[in-house]
């Protein structure tokens, strides 16, 4: 393991977004970095296909999305 240095005011994004994703600072920065090498090595695929996969792989599967009511 070792340091990564960035920005104060990056450093301040991984805290606020932290909190709302309920992960450490630590997690959030390992996440961004996750889903970003994800998206730089499949520039043609769109974030939320790439998401689709990775949960996959994981074995999660999402619901259905519920209808609207019209």
């Amino acid at each position: 393991m070792g340091i990564v240095n960035i920005d104060d005011e990056l450093h301040e994004q991984l805290r606020r977004v932290s909190k709302v994703s309920c992960r450490s600072i630590n997690a959030q920065a390992a996440y961004w970095i996750r889903v970003g090498m994800l998206c730089e090595t499949n520039p043609t695929l769109p974030f939320t296909e790439i998401m689709a996969r990775e949960l996959s792989s994981a074995g999660v599967t999402a619901p259905a999305p519920a209808a609207l009511d019209s």
